[in-house]
């Protein structure tokens, strides 16, 4: 009787040790990946710019779009239903689509775009990755419009490879044209010249007080005296290289395309178009009695058009009993950082080789040790002979129109998009045979 009771107490500890360990278990695993749920309505928009208002493609009313948040190993599941008259598709720009390149997002290549009152679930998983990327749409421009951040956060419970800040901000610039983008592409598209420029660069989608009719759609960054800010800076412009710097502050580069940098401290970020960069700011220790200027602009050496201009939004201290002023926020001196000349390669040069991965032993820098192939890419803007002989021709030269390249070729467009070729049981009929070289 007495072992038949301790057998059955024995019994009764071993099945609730089973069951704490299972829901602890069970909970581990929630914590360290779960599957998060976003819906994209792609829908117009009216928004008024430099005293011009339009129609604009949107996600959700938004402009810029949503901000996606997800930490690494988690699973998204993002439905984007189409309600305008443009195809559209969304590409995750930066995402590792490790055996689910279909959820990658460029129209004809991984998937027919999603066409008026369709939907799309796009479903993948982050692996390996942390840091800030961002989503657009991946069919002619209507990205101008269609774009957001995508913050990945390190597993729960992982910090990061630096201090941790006191806030974190998303940045994201952008270009903001008064005529309809897709005009713009397809006459430039036709004509062969370059593309008409954009109208102002945004910060969040505000030009800032340099532009005409704009200093109410100013972005300002509100700052508390003594504290440490992630800067989440995205270029989400068409297709500019961006200087970017805030008057009398350092930053420090922690992460760039969601891979830890060895960090190091600059005046002044150069950023790449799709490229994106993490900082961090160190605010005054004190309360500076002043505003400050963030601005930025096109870097630029070779050939085509650009929007030669300067964006600029503030950096504005909040005040506190502890510091206070007797002037007005907006009669404060405003200090305006000193960006590199428009061509200045030896900056970009000097800035690019200071990029290094971390390297640690969290974060190694895993690449082969062994190179069995040496390739050599060169990629250019040429010209190519205008198609048509009744068009006429807006290239650098008559009869001709601009034309990118790779090793001083350049791309043909099938007639046939690739997906439609497989679907069709013909993969041939997809590639070209004969690629032109440019001039």
């Amino acid at each position: 009787m007495g072992a038949s009771i301790l057998s059955l107490q024995a019994f009764f500890r071993l099945f609730l040790f089973s069951f704490i360990t299972f829901c602890c278990l069970s909970s581990d695993f929630a914590l360290a990946s779960i599957t998060r749920h976003y819906k994209f309505e792609i829908k117009l928009q009216n928004l008024t710019r430099l005293c011009h208002t339009k129609s604009i493609v949107t996600v959700n009313g938004q402009f810029p779009g949503p901000r996606i948040v997800a930490r690494e190993g988690d699973n998204l599941l993002i439905k984007v239903v189409n309600h305008v008259h443009n195809n559209i598709s969304i590409h995750w720009h930066g995402i590792r689509q490790l055996r689910s390149g279909w959820a990658d997002g460029p129209a004809y290549v991984t998937q027919c775009p999603i066409q008026t009152g369709n939907s799309y679930v796009y479903n993948y998983t982050i692996v390996g990755q942390r840091g800030t990327l961002w989503w657009h749409a991946h069919i002619s421009w209507l990205r101008s419009t269609v774009y957001g951040p995508l913050i990945i956060l390190p597993k729960r419970g992982v910090p990061y490879p630096f201090i941790k800040p006191y806030k974190e901000v998303p940045i994201i610039f952008g270009e903001w044209w008064n005529a309809d983008p897709e005009a713009v592409i397809n006459q430039a598209l036709q004509t062969g010249g370059g593309p008409n420029v954009s109208d102002a660069y945004t910060i969040n989608g505000l030009p800032g007080p340099l532009y005409n009719c704009s200093a109410k759609d100013t972005f300002k960054l509100k700052v508390q005296a003594g504290k440490t800010y992630l800067l989440r800076l995205i270029n989400a412009a068409l297709n500019d290289e961006l200087f970017f710097s805030i008057a009398n502050h350092t930053l420090k580069v922690v992460e760039t395309d969601a891979v830890y940098v060895k960090p190091f401290e600059t005046n002044t970020i150069l950023i790449a178009p799709g490229q994106t960069t993490n900082v961090l700011l160190k605010t005054k220790p004190n309360f500076p009695n002043a505003t400050f200027f963030m601005t930025a602009r096109p870097y630029a050496t070779g050939l085509g058009t650009f929007d030669n201009s300067t964006l600029a939004g503030i950096l504005e201290y909040e005040t506190t009993t502890l510091h206070s002023t007797l002037l007005p926020m907006k009669k404060l001196p405003l200090h305006k950082p000193i960006l590199p000349a428009l061509n200045d390669t030896s900056f970009a040069t000097k800035f690019a080789s200071k990029l290094r991965s971390l390297n640690t032993p969290q974060f190694p820098a895993n690449v082969p040790q062994k190179v069995d192939k040496h390739l050599f890419f060169t990629i250019g803007l040429g010209t190519n002979p205008c198609s048509h002989n009744n068009q006429t021709c807006q290239g650098p030269t008559n009869g001709t129109m601009f034309a990118g390249s790779i090793n001083n070729v350049s791309f043909t467009m099938p007639n046939t998009a690739l997906l439609q070729s497989h679907f069709l049981a013909n993969p041939m009929g997809f590639i070209p045979l004969i690629f032109q070289s440019v001039l």
